[in-house]
């Protein structure tokens, strides 16, 4: 992993990196390593060696951090390995250690697109509901977290309209108080108590009023991913309870 030092000199910069910010340095290494004539197979022990084990003085790195080395690129590669992109060798050598790369381990551009699906699995695609899920994932991947958030409280916004049937003189919070106002909202719960039914409109009016009007409005910067996500799976769960009256 001489590569490796190559790229990241500063001992103290590769211990400052998270493991999965090692990781995608290391993983471009690997490929770069397999694509040397004659290299078939890649091996941890092998490259713990090359930074710190056999060279002695002439270690890229110094042998008074050798074991604080060792533990940064090990737990790189072990998460490359959870990743599925360090798999064992198919040609009988992986029962011995060596190991190569996945597929899904080639197919990746730069090493943004690496750290990319990190921020995809933060948001599975499965979970969301079907008249957004397309949209929002979509826009979520490639990082537009403000886009995916109106796209999903947007359609709240339109599901609430069409399943109570109002006109588009309602907008927002308007359109949510009367939907869901406690007696007589078209998407109200009659058996649910009064206190309930109420918060279930200020729910509504809570969320759009905060997380949709604005986008409309003015520009949000929002590059929290995590924050991003809790909104959109809170729309996710208005969605549900439209579907929940709509069902009913």
């Amino acid at each position: 992993m001489r590569d490796l030092a190559k790229e990241i000199p500063d001992v103290d910069q590769l211990l400052a990196l998270e493991p999965e910010e090692l990781a995608a340095k290391l993983l471009f290494v690997l490929r770069r390593r397999l694509e040397q004539p004659n290299v078939r197979h890649i091996n941890l022990h092998n490259a713990l060696n090359e930074v710190i084990g056999h060279f002695g003085n002439d270690a890229p790195y110094p042998i008074n951090r050798a074991d604080d080395v060792k533990v940064a690129i090990s737990e790189a590669w072990l998460y490359l390995v959870a990743q599925g992109m360090i798999i064992p060798a198919i040609d009988g050598n992986g029962v011995n250690g060596f190991s190569i790369l996945s597929r899904r381990a080639k197919s990746f551009e730069n090493e943004a697109a690496f750290a990319q699906q990190k921020v995809a699995r933060l948001l599975p695609r499965e979970i969301l509901h079907h008249r957004f899920a397309d949209k929002v994932w979509s826009s979520f991947i490639r990082g537009e977290f403000d886009g995916a958030v109106f796209q999903a409280m947007k359609a709240v916004e339109v599901y609430v309209r069409e399943a109570s049937g109002l006109d588009h003189s309602f907008l927002g919070v308007k359109l949510m108080t009367e939907a869901f106002k406690p007696d007589g909202g078209l998407l109200t719960d009659p058996t649910a108590e009064g206190g309930e039914r109420t918060a279930r409109m200020q729910l509504f009016c809570g969320a759009i009023g905060s997380y949709k009007n604005p986008n409309s409005h003015r520009d949000v910067n929002m590059d929290d991913p995590t924050e991003a996500v809790e909104i959109i799976m809170l729309a996710n769960h208005l969605m549900k309870i439209v579907d929940a009256r709509v069902a009913s």
